[in-house]
């Protein structure tokens, strides 16, 4: 990320709630993902856990990418 994108990010997350709720959303799920990505074997509902996560995170990074790209206009 370039640095006046990180401008961005902090601007938008001190003004923008729904902004701030989606990072701390990605900030979550992603630790969730490391979590189990640190386990030797995933039970066939923890594979299916982690594809769910990794969709909401997508999800979630695809919106705060259309926030950021609004802001930049």
């Amino acid at each position: 990320m370039e640095e006046s994108d990180q401008a961005f990010v902090q601007q938008l997350f001190d003004n923008n709630p729904r902004f701030r709720l989606l990072y701390e959303e990605h900030l979550l799920l992603e630790r969730e993902l490391e979590d189990l990505d640190q386990r030797s074997y995933l039970t066939p509902e923890e594979e299916v856990e982690r594809k769910k996560v990794q969709k909401m995170k997508l999800a979630g990074k695809d919106e705060m990418e259309r926030i950021l790209s609004k802001f930049r206009q």
